[in-house]
């Protein structure tokens, strides 16, 4: 392949968000399936949601309440609760405790609490311990797996009687004017052709007074609806991708252990984390920014060089991987927020909304918060019979006064800072913020979408994995237990004008080689899509397809 040079701007080659495909203006068919509140999305924040609303109702129907019978259900996209959900995961049990008043810590799905944890620095060959920083202290917080604390709220859900639909993902939102009523489904058993197949089953469209979108990071439906209704951010939303692997090891991990600097350039803002799940099993990660500099970064590739530093080859080399996924993670901040997170018959909880602090790494609990949140509005608006947006602007005066907002706004230019400045320099700047609550430097850095950083055309350095501790983006995708059909019709949708050194962008961009440079022709396989949403990001749209389609993760 001959040597190329030049910029890539990817948002020049993204194809626009299929809103005549999202937001539909006609009527939901007449066997429509009704619900009261419908949540989009069984992770977290859907399903404390979904737990909160259906306490609240019982607690009213005990006390002599009118609402009577209350339907509420949760849509999932996967095949099964948990199978979509991947996060680091150290959690803050306050939404846990906020929840369930009535249970303990060691009630809560949680592996272990976090007794120690180191922070290095890493160069290619030595690991130097800094302190930890304030926003990376972790003691009195959990570990745990994101899967089974999703599996685990569904539990208590069904307990309470909310409608739980899995392997059902929501295609589209029904509009009545300006209020949202409902959503489709995405129909299943299509050929690759995009015409049914022998094991077609149609469309289910399904009405609910209230719409509450928790459809995770980088939502299609919230974008759409967002789109379509105008609703800005003082700044654009930016994402990082982090690759995730679980190992079964010999040798015990005793502490939760971060990293900065390599294997990442200098001008990437990310770092990695390695955690005990049990005596013998590890989560690893690394966690970079999409707005990275050149064609040829590479995430994935980023992860298999890492394990060959000391400070993780000596732990994994005696071990087994025995499961791998990967997942956008909303890093904007309190700027990136929507101004308007609710609208006539609807609110957008979680990633969705952006709520993730990622100085300290967190997100969990500002999901499930929200998702709490948004159950007290929906329950308020139903007592009322007023489910327009001036009842359901509640929520959004709840998350404003809330530790979401607080802790948000006192990190609000750390992110900011690295999008602007060198590694060094932007590191300088966030421990001012640290120190001053945000104060320093003042007012706010202005940022740019990931879509809009030039990328400069590199080609990248030969790396060949060894299949024991490292591993291609194929074998990778097999340990995610991919259940995708081979002959699914694609659901990414291409922009215009994709040169070789756009699709070179894709090749490295996608951790689960959907994306595959052929000579100069882009080659796409859709089955291999993970629902990571990277490409969303900066490449070709993703939309929601099959359900039960992607990866089927057990422990991440």
């Amino acid at each position: 392949m001959a040597a190329r040079a030049g910029k890539v701007l990817p948002s020049a080659h993204q194809a626009p968000l299929p809103l005549e495909r999202l937001i539909l203006t006609e009527p939901p068919d007449t066997e429509a399936v009704p619900m009261d509140v419908l949540f989009v999305g069984g992770g977290p924040a859907g399903m404390a949601g979904a737990i909160a609303l259906a306490r609240l109702v019982k607690a009213d129907n005990d006390a002599g309440g009118d609402l009577g019978d209350v339907q509420i259900g949760v849509l999932e996209k996967a095949g099964a609760l948990g199978e979509h959900s991947l996060s680091g995961a150290v959690v803050n049990p306050i939404a846990f405790r906020a929840l369930f008043p009535e249970l303990k810590d060691k009630d809560f799905p949680f592996r272990a609490p976090v007794d120690g944890e180191r922070v290095y620095f890493l160069t290619g060959s030595r690991a130097v311990r800094i302190p930890t920083p304030p926003t990376m202290q972790n003691h009195g917080y959990q570990i745990g797996s994101i899967c089974e604390i999703v599996r685990w709220l569904g539990e208590r859900a069904e307990g309470l009687g909310v409608n739980i639909f899995t392997g059902f993902p929501a295609a589209s939102l029904f509009a009545e004017g300006q209020r949202v009523i409902g959503v489709r489904t995405a129909p299943s058993g299509l050929a690759r052709s995009g015409d049914p197949g022998s094991g077609y089953a149609p469309p289910t469209d399904i009405t609910a007074q209230i719409t509450v979108l928790a459809e995770g990071t980088r939502g299609t439906l919230s974008q759409a609806y967002l789109e379509w209704q105008k609703i800005s951010s003082d700044n654009p939303q930016i994402f990082a991708l982090g690759v995730k692997e679980i190992w079964e090891t010999l040798k015990p991990l005793d502490a939760v252990v971060h990293t900065l600097g390599w294997p990442l350039p200098r001008d990437c803002f990310g770092g990695s984390f390695m955690y005990p799940l049990s005596r013998n099993l590890v989560a690893l990660g690394l966690v970079v920014g999409l707005d990275y500099k050149r064609t040829s970064d590479d995430v994935h590739e980023m992860l298999q060089r890492m394990k060959l530093h000391p400070l993780f080859r000596d732990l994994l080399e005696s071990g087994e991987m025995i499961e791998w996924g990967a997942k956008t993670i909303p890093e904007g901040g309190y700027y990136a927020i929507p101004k308007r997170r609710h609208g006539d018959g609807l609110m957008i909880v979680g990633d969705s909304a952006g709520f993730v602090e990622v100085a300290s790494l967190k997100g969990i609990h500002y999901a499930m918060q929200s998702g709490i949140f948004a159950a007290q509005a929906a329950f308020d608006a139903l007592k009322r019979k007023d489910t327009s947006s001036a009842s359901l602007k509640a929520y959004d005066a709840m998350v404003d006064g809330s530790f979401i907002a607080k802790d948000l706004y006192r990190r609000r230019n750390m992110r900011l800072a690295f999008q602007e400045s060198n590694f060094y320099v932007a590191g300088f700047k966030a421990g001012l913020m640290t120190v001053t609550g945000g104060a320093l430097p003042g007012g706010k850095i202005e940022s740019h979408s990931d879509a809009e950083m030039p990328r400069e055309v590199e080609q990248p350095e030969p790396f060949v994995p060894d299949g024991k501790l490292t591993f291609s983006k194929l074998d990778a995708v097999f340990k995610s237990a991919n259940a995708t059909r081979d002959d699914i019709p694609s659901h990414l949708i291409l922009g215009s004008d994709i040169t070789p050194e756009v699709a070179e962008l894709y090749t490295h961009m996608c951790p689960a080689g959907v994306y595959e440079l052929d000579g100069e022709r882009l080659v796409v396989s859709p089955a291999n899509c993970i629902d990571c949403k990277a490409t969303d990001v900066i490449g070709p749209r993703w939309t929601p397809r099959e359900g039960g389609s992607g990866p089927k993760y057990r422990q991440m």
